[in-house]
């Protein structure tokens, strides 16, 4: 039987490039996003090009029902997950003092209750493994704060937070735990930027380096990746130049 591996918010960027990753190497997935016509796209060209299967359901992560669909999905298609990856995040820029009202309760859903509950959830399906993995993927966002960072960069510090502790508790039930902190990676949201590509990290980096720790040795542990472009993260005067 293939290993299994459920990530969330994979149709893209950072997302894609993992479940690309790990399906090249015989993980079945389980994988959920937003856009369904995208996560058809994606169960296409996974299914066509690996010898493996990709299940899919569409869902907004932000609504704590469709979390527990998606749990529920999740638990009526496999009976153990190897890695679970919780990689579903939102951004709006701005700033804590002026937000629109509501923006920090719905960033918190996203980047942090639904880690939280999915690992809740799916935890019986964990320990199940032989070789349990979860990572939780944060940002350096959590490492200093920054102009516009407002709520998001909130955030991603509690995340990093909870993920620390949830290692803390996994240790006895043998199950890995990383915090994966990319610093500017390619993908969508930098699209519209006019900075040039080597500015940003390729996806496939941070893919590589999370399934390289997880290659290891069940008693190793990578407890943090931080990964940065070569000139460090964007600056927000680098804007102003262009």
């Amino acid at each position: 039987m293939n290993p299994t591996a459920v990530i969330t918010g994979a149709t893209k960027g950072i997302g894609r490039a993992i479940a690309n990753r790990f399906a090249q190497d015989g993980f079945d997935l389980i994988v959920c996003a937003r856009n369904k016509k995208d996560l058809d796209a994606m169960k296409a060209g996974v299914e066509s090009h690996q010898a493996v299967s990709c299940k899919t359901l569409a869902c907004d992560l932000a609504d704590k029902r469709q979390q527990d669909l998606f749990i529920d999905f999740v638990k009526q298609s496999t009976n153990y997950i190897d890695v679970l990856v919780n990689n579903a995040g939102i951004f709006y820029p701005g700033s804590v003092y002026n937000e629109r009202d509501g923006a920090l309760e719905e960033l918190m859903q996203v980047n942090l209750v639904s880690c939280y509950r999915l690992v809740q959830g799916l935890f019986p399906l964990v320990k199940k493994s032989k070789k349990p993995h979860i990572f939780n993927i944060v940002s350096t966002a959590a490492l200093g704060a920054y102009r516009n960072g407002g709520s998001y960069s909130i955030t991603k510090y509690a995340l990093l937070g909870y993920t620390r502790n949830l290692r803390e508790e996994m240790k006895e039930h043998g199950v890995r735990v990383t915090a994966v902190l990319p610093g500017p990676t390619q993908s969508e949201s930098w699209n519209s930027t006019p900075l040039p590509p080597e500015r940003f990290m390729p996806a496939e980096d941070i893919a590589a380096m999370m399934f390289c720790s997880y290659s290891l040795a069940q008693q190793t542990v990578v407890e943090d990746i931080v990964m940065r472009p070569l000139l460090g993260d964007v600056k927000e005067e680098e804007f102003a130049k262009k």
